[in-house]
């Protein structure tokens, strides 16, 4: 049976969308185990009321992962490898990190995972989309398909673009949704509503702005 976790760790927890993630799920009276690798990172994440642990998601095996998770009840992988034009770091950041968070989750004991992904990833990349393109909808791709095929209760959140406007709180999710874009904010707010929600395991949804407000969209998603 899943249940509401009580301690969930954040892989890639000093990405722009763990960072507003965060101060929601302590305000909801949860223990968060924020996990970056360097110190001012790690610093930062404890000023905002987390347990900051050391976790480099390319250097660390499986085990080590297991051990930043500890006895957390969940695990949000909101990790990637940014919009450089390094095409390795889409092989170990977003999918070989999302691999890792699996096993370490499994090991640990950490039955819910929700996983950041990218609207769009399953359908046939353009020709002329370039390299970098290419690898980043492959690793995202692969990892949601890992995710899905493992016994954890998944939720695989797949945003469109994302800006860093204010969140509106309104949003449209679905399975599948027209492109747009949606402020990161929002898409924080979509996370935290998912794990507050044990019905929406085993749901993979696409998300944008929207008329719906974030708790009711979620609710509505999970009976569609």
């Amino acid at each position: 049976m899943t249940i509401t976790p009580e301690r969930i760790a954040i892989v890639g927890a000093h990405g722009k969308i763990a960072r507003l993630l965060i101060p929601d799920l302590i305000s909801q009276g949860h223990e968060v185990v924020a996990l970056a690798r360097r110190d001012e990172q790690l610093e930062y994440l404890a000023t905002l009321g987390a347990i900051p642990r050391r976790l480099d998601i390319e250097k660390a095996g499986e085990d080590d992962f297991a051990a930043a998770f500890g006895r957390s009840d969940a695990v949000v992988f909101a990790a990637g490898g940014g919009p450089d034009g390094d095409i390795e770091r889409k092989r170990t950041v977003d999918l070989e990190g999302s691999l890792k968070s699996i096993a370490g989750a499994h090991t640990s004991g950490a039955h819910r995972f929700v996983q950041i992904s990218a609207m769009g990833v399953d359908n046939p990349v353009p020709e002329d989309a370039g390299e970098v393109w290419s690898a980043y909808v492959a690793a995202k791709r692969d990892a949601d398909a890992a995710l899905r095929a493992s016994n954890l209760a998944w939720t695989i959140i797949r945003p469109g673009g994302l800006t860093d406007e204010d969140g509106t709180g309104l949003v449209r999710l679905d399975s599948t949704v027209d492109r747009g874009t949606v402020p990161r904010a929002d898409v924080a707010a979509v996370i935290g509503a998912v794990l507050r929600l044990p019905q929406s395991a085993g749901h993979q949804w696409e998300l944008v702005s929207g008329a719906s407000p974030v708790d009711e969209a979620v609710r509505d998603a999970t009976q569609g």
